[in-house]
């Protein structure tokens, strides 16, 4: 070998050219192909997870915050009308957590909860038992908006569960004749009676081509569906297309709330509470 001769430097092509056109578009494909499928790994993890919200909707002063309160904090709070969206986790006795979603019941502001739907294991429509009679016709109105919510969410994805709370149950009047009964029974009872009479109002007068103004808030939609019901027609909570709904007794005031200011002390609470609230969250979050 001639000692004089430089030293030649082996030529080293640059990466690009060892490919094709046709190995780029094999392995921009590939990556995207795996970013998706990460992505779609994550979203559905991330979405299965959260999926276990409790919505509290209905109308203003039915006691959505009162419960809020009393689930999240462990007290009686005093409370005023919402203006805006309450949220924080609850862990139930079983060690699991849910959040429970607090939604203000303002007709301008109500419609927020279908933005949690896609989180939520359960709505809870809040009733105040002891006023519905007099407020039938905006409370029915609520819950219409609610129902044709549910039923007009896509097959894919699966129905929340639907509860409706007769709350303040503690403050109906009992007679004689029916002291026997609890009063969640008589709250339920009651509850489900007047919203079935007046959401089968609006059924008839949609079937009927009448439209439903003047049952319930001005502006409404008069071509809300979600109230169908079986071959029979007439709107029964029992045979409603929807699914099942669940009625719930419940109360969180005090058996002396009047004599009561500020935080309300829990041990002198009636014995009803949230407490078939909280067994029902147990049995299926």
């Amino acid at each position: 070998m001639d000692q004089n001769r430089p030293f030649e430097t082996p030529e080293v092509l640059p990466l690009a050219a060892t490919f094709t056109p046709s190995t780029y578009l094999i392995a921009s494909l590939s990556v995207a192909v795996l970013f998706l499928a990460l992505l779609f790994f994550f979203n559905k993890t991330k979405s299965g997870s959260r999926k276990n919200a409790l919505l509290l909707v209905g109308p203003p002063d039915a006691g959505k915050t009162a419960i809020f309160s009393k689930l999240v904090y462990s007290q009686y709070l005093p409370t005023h009308t919402s203006l805006q969206t309450n949220q924080s986790v609850f862990s139930l006795s079983n060690k699991k957590q849910t959040m429970i979603i607090d939604v203000p019941g303002h007709p301008r502001l109500r419609d927020q909860f279908q933005e949690h739907l896609v989180d939520s294991k359960a709505i809870a429509f809040v009733v105040d038992s002891s006023t519905v009679s007099r407020n039938a016709p905006v409370v029915a109105e609520h819950l219409h908006s609610i129902l044709h919510a549910l039923t007009s969410l896509p097959p894919s994805q699966k129905l929340p569960s639907l509860l409706i709370l007769a709350h303040k149950a503690d403050l109906l009047k009992t007679s004689s004749s029916a002291s026997a009964a609890p009063s969640t029974t008589l709250a339920i009872n009651r509850v489900k009676t007047i919203l079935e009479r007046e959401l089968e109002k609006r059924r008839a007068s949609q079937v009927g081509g009448v439209g439903v103004e003047g049952l319930g808030a001005e502006g409404e939609r008069s071509d809300m569906g979600g109230l169908e019901c079986g071959e029979g027609g007439t709107f029964k909570f029992e045979e409603w297309e929807g699914g099942e709904v669940i009625f719930l007794g419940t109360s969180v005031r005090p058996r002396n709330s009047s004599q009561d200011k500020g935080v309300i002390n829990e041990k002198s609470a009636s014995e009803d509470g949230l407490e078939a609230l909280e067994v029902w969250l147990e049995e299926n979050i």
